[in-house]
């Protein structure tokens, strides 16, 4: 029953959350945190992390490690499954649209209304994730200076999250 449960409660996700990846974190550590409680908020953090820093997009590997954690590899399959599906779908069926109503201007009127929204939902999860891991002044400074060579240099984002993963083992 739990691999049903991981499928809707993914697909649910999956079917709901619009924005790409990072504008599904919220939405996944409220299902997965707070309404099933399958996971703590660290068991979460600890999951976006790995999810980050391994190939693919981060709301699928997080929603196939967290449904592994759950229940072992076939919750891993349900989870992945239950998020991947809503997508395939949804983007099987705008790409008939754009592709059958390409230069309308209704359809770029939506677009352009909805590109500010998903910029929010962005910006939202990662206050979300923000609010729960940065909690001293170490982590702080690691976030302040990652913003910081994020912004001014063309530093490859995994080479700033295996930095960072040596400056935890020295700092903390």
């Amino acid at each position: 029953m739990i691999y049903l449960e991981l499928f809707i409660s993914f697909f649910t996700i999956g079917a709901f959350s619009f924005g790409g990846g990072y504008a599904m974190i919220p939405l996944i550590e409220r299902e997965l945190v707070r309404n099933q409680a399958w996971l703590t908020a660290q068991q979460f953090i600890d999951i976006l992390a790995i999810a980050e820093i391994t190939p693919g997009p981060v709301a699928i590997n997080a929603a196939t490690f967290a449904g592994y954690k759950v229940s072992g590899l076939l919750g891993g399959i349900a989870a992945n499954l239950g998020i991947v599906v809503p997508s395939l779908m949804a983007v099987m069926t705008m790409a008939y649209i754009v592709q059958r109503f390409q230069g309308a201007p209704l359809l770029k009127s939506a677009l352009a209304a909805v590109r500010p929204v998903v910029v929010v939902l962005i910006f939202m999860a990662a206050v979300t994730v923000g609010r729960q891991t940065i909690l001293d002044f170490k982590s702080a400074g690691i976030a302040v200076l990652a913003l910081t060579l994020m912004l001014r240099t063309k530093l490859n984002p995994i080479l700033l999250l295996i930095g960072a993963g040596i400056a935890g083992v020295i700092i903390f």
